[in-house]
């Protein structure tokens, strides 16, 4: 256990020197902010870019707070995912290129260790990221709209999470897979994108999607109640999960036994 936490602190370490601790919080806090703001003054949005032309008159009805929540978690799950993947592809793949995984497993530590101490950095920068940036969506939301429960928000806020979670294990894994950060990061966002064209083609056929997770959520904000599909494609997620994530150890450990 001692070894694995000396991984672990030196994990947040070093996002902590590439300044991960900094720019990505910042990222999403923007992220949040920007639904309900430009939800609130789109009229003098649309005023100061020269108004409407004379004699025209569109009347936008204001959107609900749940509305404005739900807008604002769509960043998470376009730009956010983007984001996530950017800072993870490198995770495995760029110390292997470099060489500071082999100084590394060269020492009594085991491939188990080495790659979930990275895994479980890489889920607190993610998770702390979100929450923060979330919480200034939901704040705003609040003073510019409505307030919307915080019960509410915290399950939104967890189940958007297993599927940000489901989208960083990918990425890893793929990571342990090639050498080129590039090519684990482009492979991790097409699987992403793959997941969440095919589920909204057969959505009747894949109620259990883990795609389908952010769609519950939504209407979990709206109707405040859970929907039936929520729990199953949310386990579905964590077994995905899990089973990228062993997959990553097994393919990172074989690829490092074969060039030592």
């Amino acid at each position: 256990m001692s070894q694995w936490l000396t991984l672990f602190q030196k994990e947040l370490l070093e996002m902590w020197r590439n300044f991960k601790w900094i720019w990505v919080p910042i990222t999403f806090i923007l992220l949040g902010v920007q639904e309900p703001l430009s939800s609130h003054f789109m009229p003098q949005i649309i005023n100061s870019l020269g108004g409407l032309p004379d004699g025209a008159v569109i009347k936008i009805p204001p959107p609900s707070a749940q509305e404005v929540l739900i807008k604002g978690l769509s960043q998470y799950t376009s730009i956010g995912v983007l984001i996530i993947v950017l800072t993870t592809m490198g995770l495995l793949s760029g110390e292997r290129k470099s060489g500071v995984a082999a100084m590394i497993l060269v020492k009594p530590v085991s491939y188990e260790s080495y790659v979930t101490s990275k895994w479980v950095g890489a889920m607190l920068l993610m998770w702390g990221s979100f929450l923060i940036g979330y919480l200034a969506t939901w704040y705003y939301t609040g003073i510019l709209f409505k307030w919307v429960p915080i019960s509410d928000f915290f399950a939104s806020y967890f189940y958007y999470g297993l599927w940000l979670t489901l989208a960083l294990t990918v990425t890893i894994s793929l990571s342990a897979m090639f050498l080129t950060s590039g090519m684990a990061g482009f492979l991790s966002l097409a699987i992403v994108i793959l997941m969440n064209v095919v589920t909204s083609s057969l959505s009747n056929w894949m109620e259990w999607s883990p795609a389908q997770i952010t769609t519950y959520a939504n209407k979990l904000l709206l109707t405040g109640k859970i929907p039936d599909s929520l729990f199953p494609s949310s386990l579905l997620a964590l077994v995905c999960t899990i089973i990228f994530l062993l997959v990553g150890i097994f393919v990172f450990k074989r690829k490092e036994l074969a060039s030592s």
